[in-house]
Formats: C-alpha cells, structure tokens, sequence
C-alpha cells in the first residue's frame, strides 16, 4: 500500500471525484435514454415530452462541458468538438419535437 492510500483524505478526495464524473455522465447518458423511453411510448404527445427532457440534459451536458473547459478538464479543441456536437444534436431533437408537434395538428 502506498503511504497517501493510508491519508483519510485520500479516499474522499476519490469519492468527490466520483460524483463529478457521475453528475457528468448522468446528464449525457439522460440525452439517449429520454430519446429511448419517448420512442417507447405509442403517443406523439408523451414521446414529444421525453423529447423535450432529453434537450433538457443536453443543456445540462453544456453546461458541465463550460465548466469542465473552465477549469481545464477539456482542452479547447475537445471543448469545441464536444460543443458541436452537442449543436447538431439540438438541432435533430429540435427537429424531431417540430414533426411531432406538425403531426398532432
């Protein structure tokens, strides 16, 4: 065993870790599985409001991809790859929300 493996300090400095990449994932892991769980449903109008859930995480995504870029956890070149891609996938569920609204007209 290594002598900071000993330190008290050590593992809650391990356990604040966890629950910064949890907080991380959870909210882009939410993006796929709210898309999962509307498709899943046989109504337009409940698939519509997993949708919109889904672009709520990806806006929380954003947001913790800012303050990992903030605190240089990301390069700028990740940063900016990951912030596109979270663009192109607002624009398919923004897209996606518009036809479902179109076909309940």
């Amino acid at each position: 065993m290594f002598r900071f493996e000993k330190l008290d300090v050590w593992p809650e400095a391990i356990a604040l870790s966890d629950r910064v990449y949890e907080a991380t994932r959870r909210s882009a892991v939410s993006i796929s599985a709210n898309i999962a769980e509307g498709s899943g449903h046989g109504t337009d109008p409940e698939c519509r409001r997993f949708i919109e859930i889904a672009s709520g995480s990806l806006m929380e995504t954003v947001s913790h991809l800012t303050i990992a870029s903030r605190q240089r956890f990301l390069s700028e070149p990740d940063f900016r790859d990951l912030d596109d891609h979270c663009e192109r996938i607002e624009k398919m569920l923004r897209s996606l929300r518009n036809r479902l609204i179109a076909t309940n007209k």
